[in-house]
């Protein structure tokens, strides 16, 4: 690591440990030239993710947009915010260990129900009515009735 204050390439590490988030590396570091020590944080390298939608567009993978269908569908429930943060982290990291560049979007929408499905029933039932894009309620018993087998 090239020392900030004098350019010196040789820097060594005095002091790591995992930073606040806890997905990054905190490295105190001491310039082997000057004496001076600062901070760098180490992170994962991840590949951006591509999403594509059902009209077959293309945009880059957002953990936000699944926090809003999840949250969305446990709206009034008694599940506790732990869990369902849980659940988020469970079915991002199914995405991630598929190690592919692009997934379709229905990939990520059945990976949520099979989640939800475990996580509350009737957040299941309000994520699928609005991602099967139910037309009517023979369509919507359908669903209930696979679910309930």
């Amino acid at each position: 690591m090239k020392c900030p204050y004098c350019g010196n390439p040789d820097t060594r590490v005095i002091d790591s440990r995992p930073a606040e988030d806890k997905s990054t590396i905190r490295r105190r570091r001491s310039c082997d030239e000057c004496g001076r020590r600062f901070t760098t944080y180490e992170k994962v390298e991840t590949i951006p993710l591509i999403v594509i939608k059902k009209d077959n567009n293309r945009e880059q993978y957002e953990r936000a947009k699944i926090e809003n269908g999840v949250l969305s569908a446990c709206y009034k429930r008694p599940v506790p915010a732990e869990q369902i943060q849980k659940t988020i982290d469970a079915i991002e990291r199914e995405i991630f260990n598929r190690e592919e560049k692009e997934i379709p979007s229905s990939v990520i929408g059945e990976i949520v129900m099979d989640k939800l499905k475990d996580l509350d029933p009737v957040a299941y039932v309000r994520f699928a009515s609005v991602y099967r894009e139910f037309k009517d309620a023979s369509t919507f018993m359908d669903e209930l009735k696979k679910f309930l087998q």
